[in-house]
């Protein structure tokens, strides 16, 4: 029987190419700027703003969520499989869980970058300003981490495969 399920598996074989760290600071960083862009914004604009601010973040959790499956929809049945809802520092969101292409990982984080910023713009005409630069605060704020790993990984090969891990981001070659 244990051979039967060797001769029907499939195997991968993928070769580390590139391991980027991602470092204690970068991380204490990235968790300390919601409290000063909260402080900033109820100095700057409302004492409103933390309604607003605690309002946002679940708007544009789930505006990340919906654009994304749309997009793994859109690539092929099997994508939205690989991805799930994370709460592991830094990446934080709707992302992958297992090996990824690099070419989905763009294509998504562009979509979401792209439309999400849109969605935001058109809530200007619509909103107060203090939930506006909110949203557009969480929108960054949540892609700051992929922004940081699509820069790195960019004079690489489009070809590759990535896998987020909690202490770094492997690029690997099949």
């Amino acid at each position: 029987m244990i051979e039967e399920n060797h001769s029907n598996a499939t195997f991968y074989h993928y070769k580390l190419i590139k391991r980027i760290p991602v470092k204690r600071m970068f991380v204490r960083c990235y968790l300390l700027l919601p409290y000063i862009a909260l402080i900033a914004e109820t100095v700057m604009i409302s004492w409103k703003s933390p309604f607003y601010f605690a309002l946002a973040a679940p708007l544009v959790f789930w505006i990340h969520y919906v654009i994304s499956r749309s997009v793994l929809l859109l690539a092929g049945p099997a994508y939205h499989k690989r991805w799930s809802f994370s709460m592991r520092l830094p990446w934080i969101g709707y992302v992958t869980d297992q090996h990824i292409s690099f070419r989905l990982f763009r294509k998504v984080y562009t979509y979401i970058t792209g439309i999400g910023l849109v969605l935001f713009l058109i809530f200007l005409f619509l909103s107060p300003l203090s939930f506006v630069v909110s949203l557009l605060f969480w929108h960054f704020w949540l892609l700051l981490p992929r922004f940081y790993a699509y820069a790195r990984l960019s004079r690489l090969s489009k070809d590759g495969m990535i896998k987020f891990n909690a202490q770094d981001i492997s690029y690997y070659k099949q």
